[in-house]
Formats: structure tokens, sequence, C-alpha cells
């Protein structure tokens, strides 16, 4: 079994989906926690690192958890961190991802709808550009309105705002979606810079962690 830490419940039909679709027959546990986005905006991710790992201890204490995929971009780095409290392996949703950006070219260009989601991502595009080996140059730009429109439930206006954001990018190797709630710009879009979204590859790499053998 699969738990999952999400930061809004509209995450939740977009795993179950990609969970049919690639990974048919595992179990998934979702855990909402939207106060942890919302305090992280406010205070910054370290300020909520204490709840971050006591709701990453709730989602793994079900009989069957073997891993926990944090998917809110925001508190990711804080929620890796504490991997060796929980006693399962956390994984950081957006890292797959970050992995993949950096492998196609050095010109990032990371597009957000929240400010407080920048930092942790042009950390860890960082991060893994020193892991590979390569240089990373990362641009960051919040779409205006769009989180407004996905706090409301439209879904569609907020992928229409990000996907015109994604094809005003001209200068860039690859664009980075940085929240798992901006995957759906990929259908209105019509640019041909690539462009990556954590959902998929983090899932995958979750997937992974919870089959693998114990001990």
């Amino acid at each position: 079994m699969l738990a999952l830490l999400h930061t809004s419940p509209l995450h939740v039909p977009v795993f179950d989906a990609l969970r049919d679709e690639h990974h048919p027959g595992l179990e998934l546990r979702h855990s909402v926690a939207p106060d942890l986005l919302a305090r992280a905006r406010r205070e910054g991710p370290e300020a909520v690192a204490g709840d971050v790992t006591a709701a990453l201890h709730r989602a793994a204490a079900d009989d069957g958890v073997r891993a926990v995929l944090c998917t809110c971009s925001t508190i990711g780095e804080v929620a890796e961190r504490a991997a060796g409290e929980v006693g399962v392996p956390v994984v950081r949703g957006d890292r797959p991802m970050a992995a993949a950006a950096v492998a196609v070219g050095p010109r990032v260009a990371v597009l957000a709808t929240v400010e407080s989601t920048l930092p942790p991502t042009l950390a860890l595009l960082d991060d893994e550009a020193r892991r590979a080996g390569r240089p990373v140059h990362a641009r960051a730009h919040v779409v205006p309105d769009a989180w407004t429109r996905f706090e409301a439930g439209d879904i569609e206006g907020c992928a229409r705002l990000v996907a015109a954001a994604a094809d005003a990018v001209t200068d860039a190797d690859v664009i980075v979606l940085a929240q798992a709630s901006m995957t759906s710009a990929a259908k209105f879009t019509t640019t041909a810079v690539p462009m990556l979204s954590s959902p998929r590859p983090g899932l995958a790499a979750a997937a992974r962690s919870a089959r693998a053998p114990v001990g």
C-alpha cells in the first residue's frame, strides 16, 4: 500500500487516475492537509516542518503502508528530510521531475501558481544538477490568478492560464510545472518546448518504493 500526503483534495482523483492507468492493483491511501500549505505560504515551509512530520507519521500508520508520497512541492523538502523519523520511505513527488528536467538541458523555466513553491523547487533543481554533474540555469515565474482559479475548483481555468504562460516561454530547454495542480495545462499548450510535471514520475517512484522488498 502507498500512502499519499496532499495539500488539496483536488489531487486525489488525479493520482487515482494515474494509478488506474499505470499501476493497476496498487492500493492508495490518501491524506489531505490543506492547512499545511496555507501555513507554509504565510510563514515558510520550515515553520510547518514538525506538523509535516506528524502528518507523515499519521499517513504511514495504517497497516500495510510501505511508503509515503508527498505530492506538495512547497512542503516537499521538509517532508523528504523527515523520512528518517517516519519508519517507511518518504518520496518527494517533484524530485523525479527535477532530475528529468536537468537531463534535458541547462535552461529551465519554472512556472508556479504560488510564490512559496519557488524556493524549494529551485533548490531541488540545483541539488539534482549537482548530483548529475550538470549545469542548470533556472528562471522562475508565478502565473497570476492561476491559484485563485484552482482553489475555486476551476481546474480548467487554472490550466489555461498556466498553458498561456508556458506558450510564452521561448528561451528555455525545458519547462517545469512546479506544482501537481498545474499538470492539466499540458492539454492546452502549443509550445514546442518540453514541459514536465510531477504526478506521473512521482507516483512511479513511490510505487517502486512501496513494492520494493523489505529488508
